[in-house]
């Protein structure tokens, strides 16, 4: 039995279409934006912050390193980072938009949370989770150790 040209060009478009649908969906499930029960606390400076963290390979994958004792320090006009003593698995990456202050983030080539307190937009970033309360913190200049655990 011989396919006619028609068959095999709309045969192959479907295929592409259909390949193209799963690889989007599986992107938005490991780039997943939705809350868990996973609260952290940062302390810092006598200051106490509070963020609930994502449904993503990333953002588990940092829960599982907790406690961690690090240093935070100001980075540019519009955020705070701390090195992580490894890097974070990178199945949590995936194109995000509505990118607002008080989100937490993970920079894929330094391997550091970046914690803005301001507007941002930047291409390697993972976003594990958003602060909820004590958000203030983020703008005290100055660097100090910082302790980050399990709430």
């Amino acid at each position: 039995m011989t396919m006619s040209r028609r068959t095999f060009i709309g045969s192959a478009i479907a295929g592409v279409v259909i390949s193209s649908s799963a690889a989007a969906q599986e992107d938005s499930v490991a780039n997943n934006q939705e809350p868990t029960d996973m609260r952290v606390r940062f302390t810092f400076n006598s200051l106490t912050m509070t963020a609930v963290l994502y449904d993503n390979p990333s953002a588990r994958d940092f829960f599982s390193m907790l406690p961690l004792d690090l240093m935070i320090s100001n980075y540019g006009h519009n955020e705070k980072i701390a090195y992580l003593p490894r890097k974070l698995t990178e199945e949590g990456s995936g194109v995000f938009s509505n990118e607002q202050p008080y989100d937490l983030c993970y920079y894929m080539p330094w391997g550091n949370l970046a914690m803005f307190y301001a507007d941002y937009r930047h291409p390697g970033l993972i976003r594990l989770g958003r602060f909820e309360d004590g958000r203030d913190a983020l703008h005290v200049e100055g660097e100090f150790p910082l302790r980050i655990e399990a709430v």
